[in-house]
């Protein structure tokens, strides 16, 4: 029985973002008999604590998975998980300034997604983003093995540290459940019947260039509906503030439950995903197995996922002139979205993808 920890998310069952996605469904797809998961979650993200879940033991730590305390939360995570694993899959690297110490007491095997280049986003201030810089350089020097999620992160690591990745995306596939029960009354009590709609879904912050797409969309006079945490920033409360008083902007609060959005989805006519920031982006992925046409900010990572088979806008402007287009023109793209996503994003592939590393340990 091969044992295998994995680290660096707030834990399962998944209330949170892609990482905690991920787990959630490396570990139900289990499909191998000699292999047994250990996830270490946050204490303080599960007031209700299971100890077992979909056959994998969880272990917890008396920390925030996130914000001060995550370098912490990871540190203890990973000294407790090397007693008992032959494997460790660690996701993210704030807790990887660690592994220069770690290596000099434990050889274990290591498998590192090092998510979306951390020490780039724009929210981090100079000495944050320097720390994650060497986060991401130590997990990289220490890894067994790299797992970059986008072509994007694997060719930049080959640059940057001539060090080659398993490239392994996300899944989407998840979306896909049955909304008949609920569909009349979610289109109802948002007032969608028979209206034509684009569709956006992201944390409201300046690197998802959301105040693009709301002045797109207030100078073409189309519907759109935008989910995100509004109120969460002083971004979030200024663009409300600014946006929230025209009539074809419908600006709502997080939604959390799947089947809302996924009727909101499912019937938009576009949907707009205005992430610039690293890697393959779990909401984009799940967009895509809606099978409607993608309107993208243009950016390498956004171009990888999509296979270069949606359209692209870097402006205000050139979001205008797609929304002003014949729909017909889209049909294309919509089919190659959803052609995509059934090829690249399952779960089940995915699961296998990071099962096959763990047999290549060599116990």
């Amino acid at each position: 029985m091969k044992e295998v920890s994995i680290i660096g998310t707030v834990g399962v069952p998944a209330n949170y973002g892609g990482f905690e996605s991920l787990v959630e469904n490396i570990i139900g797809y289990n499909s191998l008999d000699d292999i047994h998961y250990t996830v270490y979650c946050s204490a303080k993200g599960y007031p209700h604590r299971q100890s077992v879940y979909k056959n994998a033991d969880l272990k917890y730590v008396p920390l925030d998975a996130n914000g001060s305390q995550s370098i912490l939360y990871d540190i203890i995570s990973l000294i407790k998980a090397t007693k008992k694993s032959d494997v460790v899959l660690i996701l993210g690297v704030s807790g990887c300034c660690f592994l220069p110490i770690y290596r000099l007491f434990s050889k274990k095997r290591l498998i590192i997604n090092i998510d979306g280049l951390e020490h780039r986003r724009e929210k981090w201030g100079k000495y944050a983003k320097a720390f994650l810089k060497f986060s991401e350089k130590m997990a990289v020097k220490h890894a067994d093995v790299v797992v970059a999620d986008n072509k994007g992160i694997q060719d930049y690591v080959k640059k940057e540290y001539r060090t080659e990745t398993e490239l392994i995306a996300y899944g989407g596939d998840h979306v896909l459940c049955d909304i008949t029960d609920v569909e009349e009354e979610i289109l109802e009590k948002y007032g969608l019947k028979n209206i034509s709609y684009s569709f956006s879904l992201c944390r409201i912050e300046p690197e998802n260039n959301v105040h693009v797409i709301l002045e797109a969309f207030k100078a073409s006079g189309k519907k759109l509906f935008f989910v995100g945490n509004w109120n969460r920033s002083p971004y979030g409360k200024s663009l409300l503030e600014k946006y929230a008083k025209y009539g074809n902007i419908h600006l709502l609060s997080p939604i959390y439950d799947v089947k809302t959005l996924n009727v909101l989805r499912g019937h938009c006519s576009f949907y707009i995903h205005g992430h610039s920031a690293g890697g393959t982006n779990p909401s984009l992925v799940e967009a895509m197995f809606f099978g409607k046409p993608i309107l993208a900010f243009d950016v390498i990572y956004n171009r990888e996922t999509t296979e270069q088979k949606a359209d692209y806008f870097s402006s205000a402007e050139m979001l205008e002139t797609l929304l002003q287009k014949p729909y017909p023109t889209f049909k294309i793209n919509a089919e190659n979205m959803v052609e995509i996503a059934y090829r690249r994003y399952r779960w089940k592939v995915i699961a296998q993808q990071y099962e096959a590393l763990y047999s290549h340990s060599g116990d």
